[in-house]
């Protein structure tokens, strides 16, 4: 049997390799099966080679026995037991060996609660630099689409970051009410009580601009340092693609050569000054160049509305530093409309709006004197922060979002929300709370070695949907949704980072449907602390997967609402 961690990837790449016939029959490219998640499915079958592709493999569609039993008898890494493999109705169905699934899965957690493995990503470094924090701007100025890019690029670091990618963010947050703005909204970016670049630096960009000026510096508008035709240079790079045509004469401005300075200070320090830490400013990117050497990458996250400036920063950057990295990437996220708000909303009024329908919705619930003290305000701002990434980071970040600004979106009791995931966290720390009080009462036995815990007890469909659907993809839903494929031409990011937020409403609601139905702690009867002990069991997975997703949103878990 094979060991190890269990994954979706390696068993449809098995199931799909074990169903194909040999050559030389015809045998059409891509996936031929797919993994259930509905409970309707589950009840019956866990993955399923539908009967239009089995068309497409065997003509007739019947699957020949000797291959049908070649996949009930598959055994290879990340492979869960098989127990059976019928061909039906709906095509050919796959049944795994629920119990010692159950078993291997939740005697060996670790395993399920950190990204896939990937050795194309470990070890490796890029610069993040996110465009919308640069410059003298306070959280009033911040627009929702900068407020969004603020979010994805947060998000994108902590993500990259588990799967062992160090991160040097830029630019350092300068502004202190940008700075308290972004501790409120959980958000993990270096700050700096000054610029983070030397005035030196500045000065030597703008005697080398003095060579590429195209009118004289004294006829220039007032706060423009120099006026650069960025057509012609780019026009001389044939490598260079993907910029907009209409690039054409650039004004550049003190606060594009400080951005810049930042930027250029981080790629000239590398490789010296490597950080012990990724809490440290400097972390830079090792990784190879086509010419054997090293290279730095850069990975740009910007706002629709700042795109076309940051185009113009990027190739001012190679017009004036023939060293300026070569693999420099941009991350456009799209466009924030607001529904019901006749006037734009900026970023701290957002914030605003949606604590102090928090803390109303709190009041109502549990009332005004209940949650006036110390603690309530600080779940009251985490459940905040937790409504405002969810909407911001629940849809592809390229693509146009709409915000509601009415208050269904911080209702525990919508689906949908942060806070009802931020919820049913709360639910599961006050599960463990009473299964100690318990304990400390005599009512249960201590909590014994998984070794002796009897995962066949675990019978009820909603208990499998957890561990199918939510611990077992787990990993590869945190690789997917930051992907960093690194080779000599280049890098590559592939960002997903509405996977981890639509991940966790799933799992919430897959939670809350169990837990309404099932008393786990039952009455303190030993012949029924087998299966106690086993969903609880089954309930600390699913705890430390919430932890795990939470943190790479930079939300602490809570253990009461």
């Amino acid at each position: 049997m094979a060991t190890g961690r269990f994954g979706v990837g390696e068993t449809l790449g098995a199931l799909n390799a074990a169903l194909r016939p040999p050559p030389p029959s015809a045998s059409p490219g891509g996936s031929v099966w797919f993994k259930e998640s509905s409970a309707r499915n589950l009840r019956s079958r866990d993955f399923l080679a539908p009967r239009g592709a089995l068309q497409a493999l065997f003509g007739d569609g019947q699957v020949p026995k000797d291959i049908i039993d070649g996949v009930a008898a598959l055994e290879a890494p990340g492979v869960p037991p098989i127990q059976k493999c019928t061909q039906t109705q709906a095509g050919l169905a796959l049944q795994l060996e629920r119990p010692s699934v159950f078993d291997r899965v939740l005697s060996s957690l670790q395993g399920y609660v950190a990204p896939q493995p990937t050795s194309s990503t470990s070890e490796h470094s890029i610069i993040l630099e996110c465009v919308s924090l640069h410059g003298p701007k306070g959280p009033d100025s911040l627009s929702l689409s900068q407020l969004r890019a603020i979010l994805v690029a947060d998000h994108l670091a902590e993500t990259l970051r588990k799967q062992g990618v160090t991160v040097y963010q830029v630019p350092a947050v300068k502004d202190p009410g940008l700075r308290s703005f972004l501790q409120q909204l959980k958000v993990n970016w270096p700050s700096a009580s000054k610029t983070s670049s030397s005035p030196e630096s500045t000065e030597a960009l703008k005697e080398i601009l003095k060579d590429h000026a195209v009118v004289p510096i004294e006829e220039l508008p007032s706060g423009v340092v120099c006026k650069v035709s960025l057509k012609e240079f780019l026009e001389q790079q044939p490598g260079l693609e993907g910029f907009d045509p209409n690039l054409d004469i650039c004004l550049v401005t003190e606060d594009q050569l400080g951005a810049l300075a930042e930027l250029q200070d981080a790629a000239q320090h590398y490789p010296r000054n490597l950080p012990s830490s990724h809490s440290q400013l400097f972390c830079l990117l090792q990784a190879e160049s086509s010419a054997g050497g090293t290279a730095c990458s850069v990975v740009h996250v910007v706002s629709c509305e700042e795109a076309f400036q940051q185009q113009k920063l990027d190739l001012l950057w190679r017009l004036l530093d023939a060293n300026a990295p070569s693999q420099q990437k941009h991350l456009v996220c799209g466009p924030v409309k607001v529904v019901g708000s006749p006037t734009p909303l900026s970023a701290s009024q957002y914030y605003r709006l949606r604590q102090s329908q928090m803390r109303e919705a709190s009041v109502l619930k549990y009332g005004v004197d209940f949650v006036q003290d110390e603690a309530w305000s600080e779940i009251i701002g985490a459940l905040t922060s937790a409504a405002v990434k969810f909407e911001m980071l629940s849809t592809a970040h390229r693509s146009q979002m709409s915000l509601d600004l009415e208050d269904t979106s911080v209702s525990t009791k919508g689906t949908k929300s942060g806070a009802f995931v931020m919820y049913n966290c709360a639910r599961l720390a006050t599960l463990f709370d009473g299964y100690q009080r318990g304990v400390e009462q005599g009512l249960y036995p201590a909590f014994p070695d998984v070794s002796e815990l009897d995962f066949s007890l675990l019978r009820e469909e909603g208990e499998w949907l957890l561990l199918f659907n939510g611990i077992i993809p787990f990993p590869e839903v945190l690789s997917q949704s930051a992907q960093l494929q690194v080779s000599r031409p280049g890098i590559r990011i592939i960002a997903n980072t509405e996977a981890v937020c639509k991940f966790l409403v799933h799992l919430s609601m897959d939670f809350s449907s169990y837990y309404n139905r099932v008393h786990i702690l039952g009455e303190p009867r030993p012949h029924l602390f087998g299966q106690m002990f086993a969903r609880l069991q089954l309930m600390r997975a699913v705890q430390e997967v919430f932890h795990s997703a939470l943190a790479t949103l930079h939300l602490p878990p809570l253990s009461q609402i």
